[in-house]
Order: structure tokens, then sequence, then C-alpha cells
């Protein structure tokens, strides 16, 4: 009965498809009747799909043989099993195992192995979720944040504290902030040079090399300055270290020179803060300590690393000089009024040679308080023969209209393009663009430093706030500022020009924009 109640629904349903075709009315037990069995054809199709899924399933589980976590119940053959509901499966799965091609080991053992990662990260997860962090898939570790370095963190107390222990682990004695500091730039450090170091500082000498304590009491002092006289003056110091070492019994030179070196780092960081050049100097001499082999004697080391300090210095300070004076006297025209400020050695380097080659021009050089740089400049071009006028920065505006071009030193170029120099710099460079007079950077890559800075602040060097103070007819005004709690005197060393205002950057590899500075920086890594 069962099977003429089916033929008779599939005939009367012919009977409606026909009646529909023709374009007669259907009733309304018809149009339901015809409902009915789209809905049972769509349903019969399904449960097909879903066998031959689970048929594809079972099928790659006894090839793979994985362990199951969860195994289903076998069905009895008497019970009856319902229809399972549709579960929405991968395109690449529905297909019938008939019209799927037979995968390779290579996919099969890719499969499994991103299973089993699957696997892994679950399982941390839940270790996470109980109070162990869950460690990161290396694609998704955070990225490395450099620290500040600590003579940029003088106003944070754990700071100075772990400084202080890592100077007294080293015997170096720390040596005390003076004078009111203006709140801006508290986190710098801030020395007197009224008292000489040595009264401020029980300096061991056992534990530090007289060449070192001379050389820093030398920096404490002012007489060695500027960014290549501290540098080759660094040099020659630890030269003189080489050469009196000796290495400890069972101890490898390469690793006991360099924490022989530290405790003198961080003297000389103590008597003033290290300039770009000098850590760059310093880097160098590191690297090629580690670099000699354990088994190298004792004098054969010592006098490759002397050669190599030699050789440091010659290519990257002596013949840079000249490679710049190269490409910069190109640039100097006969009837020139050069505008130059402070006392930069590769600039005035540059004048002297350009007026070796017979270039007539005129210099003006620019000078500010309280260091007064410029008439050591001034000193040496006129004993040179080159005509030469003298002004203070305050009247750099009523002089640039005659002046067709600036050259400046630089006391480092940073990887954002930015030029840090004495301070004064940054207020020439922009009058000079007011003005349309072509700023020109001089600058050896040795000084060209990785750090990224945009302004005067977070980096910086404090000088002795007492330099400020002048007397005039045997009056002086700000004798007794330290008892105004109201008043601080701000003495800055450096500032930072954008690259806006620079034209060009004159370097020993050639004539750059302040924009190829990351170029270099990353050829240099790369040679190194």
């Amino acid at each position: 009965m069962a099977d003429s109640g089916v033929t008779d629904g599939l005939c009367n349903t012919d009977d409606i498809a026909q009646a529909k075709t023709e374009g007669k009315e259907l009733t309304k037990e018809e149009k339901q009747r015809l409902r009915k069995e789209k809905k049972q054809q769509r349903k019969g199709k399904e449960k097909k799909d879903d066998k031959a899924s689970h048929e594809g399933e079972k099928k790659k589980k006894k090839e793979e043989k994985p362990v199951s976590s969860d195994p289903q119940p076998p069905t009895q053959p008497s019970q009856k099993v319902p229809a399972p509901a549709p579960v929405p499966v991968p395109a690449s799965e529905t297909a019938a195992p008939a019209d799927k091609p037979a995968k390779s080991k290579a996919d099969m053992k890719a499969e499994r192995r991103a299973r089993q990662e699957a696997e892994r990260a679950s399982k941390q997860g839940k270790k996470g979720d109980v109070g162990q962090p869950a460690r990161q898939p290396p694609s998704e570790l955070q990225p490395v944040v450099k620290r500040l370095p600590e003579h940029v963190q003088m106003d944070n107390p754990d700071v100075l504290k772990k400084l202080a222990k890592k100077l007294e682990r080293q015997q170096i004695p720390l040596r005390l902030d003076y004078g009111y500091k203006v709140s801006l730039f508290s986190h710098l450090h801030q020395y007197s040079r009224k008292l000489p170091l040595t009264q401020q500082l029980g300096i061991p000498s056992t534990v530090i090399h007289p060449a070192i304590v001379r050389l820093g009491l030398q920096y404490s002092q002012g007489i060695v300055a500027g960014s290549n006289a501290r540098s080759v003056a660094l040099l020659h110091a630890f030269k003189q270290v080489i050469r009196d070492y000796t290495t400890p019994p069972n101890e490898e030179l390469s690793r006991d020179l360099v924490n022989k070196l530290k405790p003198y780092i961080s003297f000389l960081n103590q008597c003033r803060p290290l300039s770009a050049s000098m850590g760059n100097a310093i880097k160098y001499i590191k690297k090629e300590i580690s670099n000699i082999p354990s088994q190298c004697k004792e004098e054969e080391a010592k006098s490759k690393l002397l050669r190599c300090i030699e050789r440091y210095i010659n290519e990257k300070i002596i013949l840079a000089a000249k490679a710049i004076a190269k490409y910069s006297i190109e640039k100097i025209s006969d009837g020139d009024v050069i505008l130059v400020y402070g006392c930069s050695s590769l600039v005035n380097h540059i004048l002297c040679e350009a007026f070796d080659k017979k270039r007539k021009f005129r210099v003006i050089v620019v000078d500010s308080r309280p260091r007064l740089e410029g008439r050591e400049a001034l000193r040496r071009l006129v004993q040179r023969g080159i005509s030469c006028t003298y002004v203070l920065i305050s009247a750099v505006s009523y002089i640039l209209p005659e002046v067709s071009k600036v050259f400046l030193g630089a006391h480092a170029l940073l990887a954002n393009g930015y030029v840090m120099s004495r301070v004064g710099t940054s207020q020439i460079a922009l009058v000079a663009r007011a003005f349309n007079v072509p700023v020109l950077v001089c600058c050896e890559t040795y000084k060209f430093c990785e750090r990224v800075q945009t302004d005067s602040f977070v980096s910086n060097e404090l000088d002795d706030p007492d330099d400020l103070i002048v007397t005039r007819k045997g009056k002086t005004q700000l004798e007794h500022w330290q008892q105004v709690p109201s008043l601080g005197l701000l003495n800055l060393v450096y500032d930072v020009t954008p690259p806006d205002f620079v034209d060009l950057v004159i370097t020993d590899l050639g004539m750059i924009p302040c924009t190829s500075v990351p170029v270099v920086l990353r050829v240099k890594n790369v040679d190194q």
C-alpha cells in the first residue's frame, strides 16, 4: 500500500506539474502537495551528501590513524539512526571520495603538522588560563623597545640607585649634580667646573689607568673639546691602555680586556657624557677585541689592536676630512661670502684647503656666549691670511643678506636626518632659510648615529651654569643666583636642526641629503 501511495503521489505530482506548465490554476491542496514533494526531495539530497562526506572522513582517518579525542559510540543495527542535521562542510570535503584525487605524502604530513600545532596552541591557552602566561609564536612577539640610556634618566630614583650600584661594583665614585636644574631638563646631568675633579671624586689609581684619569680631567675642565679632538684623544688613551695591558693567568685577552675597559668608560662618562662619535669608536674597539682568536699570542694581539686603532683614526677622521674638503671646495666660488659658526675643526680645514687652492672668498665667523669658541676659529683663519669678520649670534639676521653660503659642523647626524650640533646652529639654519641662503653641513660618517631625536630636550648635555655669570666693571649681577629660589640658569651644549633647514650634507662618501643617513648607516652595518 505504501508503494501504491507513493506512486499515486508521484503521478499526482506529475499531473500537477503538467497542469502548471499548461497554465491551469492549481488548487490549494495541489500547491501544498507540490511543496511537500520538493521538500522531501531536498532532504533526500542533503542526506546523500552528508553520507558521502562521512565516508570521505572515515577513509582519511583510516589512512592517517590519529588518536581520536571523542570517539562516537557504535550504533546498534536494530536501532534507527535519525538523520543528522545538515552540517556546513568545506567544499574540499563535500566531494565524493571517487571524485577526490589521492593525497600525496607531503600534503598528509603538512595537515598532520598543522593539527599538532593547533593542539599545542590550545594546550598553551589552557595553561595561560591557569596562571602561566602562554608563549607567543615569534611572528606575534612584541617589537623590542630600546631602553633609554642612564645619563638621560637622572630624575628617576630607581635608575640613580642602579647606576650607583654599578659604579660601586666597578669601584668608580659617583659624581654628584651641581646646582638647581630647570625642571624641563631635570633628567640630565649638570656638573660644575669650579672645583677640580680630583677634589670632587676619590679616583682609585689601582682601578683606572693614569692615561684615562688624565683624559677624564681634560674632558671635565674643557681642555679637550670638539667631537674629533675628544675621539682622537680617547683612541690614543686606549692605545696606551692596550700597550700596558697584560693578560691575567687562566684568562682570555678578548674577554678580559673588554671587561677592563668598562670601568674606564664609566669614569669618562662621569667626567663628561660621551659624544656619539666616541660611542661609535668604543663600539669599534670592542668589536675588534672580541674578534681576536683565543689561540693568538698576547703581543701579536696587542700589535693588531694598535694597528686597528691607528687605521680607524687615519681612515675615519684624517682621510675623511681630506675627502670632505675635496667635495666642499667644488661648492666654493670666487667672491663667495661664507658664514661659519663656532669652531669646527673640519670647517676650518675646508676653508684653509680652499684658500690654498687660490679660491678668493671672505669668511664671517659667528660666535655665541658663554664659550666664545669662534675666537679660536677666527685666530686660525686670520693666521692663514683669510679675510674674516667676527659677529655675535644676535647680529646674524643683519649680516645674512650679504652671505652666499653657510658652512656648519656637526656633533652627530641622527638616523631621522636631524643634525645635532653646538647650540645656536638651529637658529642660524632657520634664519638662513628665511633669507634663501644654502646651508651645507660638513660631517664625517663615523659621527652618524642610529639614535632618533626631534627636539633638544630628551637627550642633551648641560654645561656648568656658572659659565653664564659675567663680571663687568667689577660687578657680578648673578653672583648669588643659587640663593634665589625662583631663578634657574640653563647652559645647554647642543641643539637639533631639522632636515628641512639643511640643503646638503657633505660627507667622506660624497654629497647626500639628510634623508640618506639611514642608507649610510645600513651600508656601514653591512660592512662591519
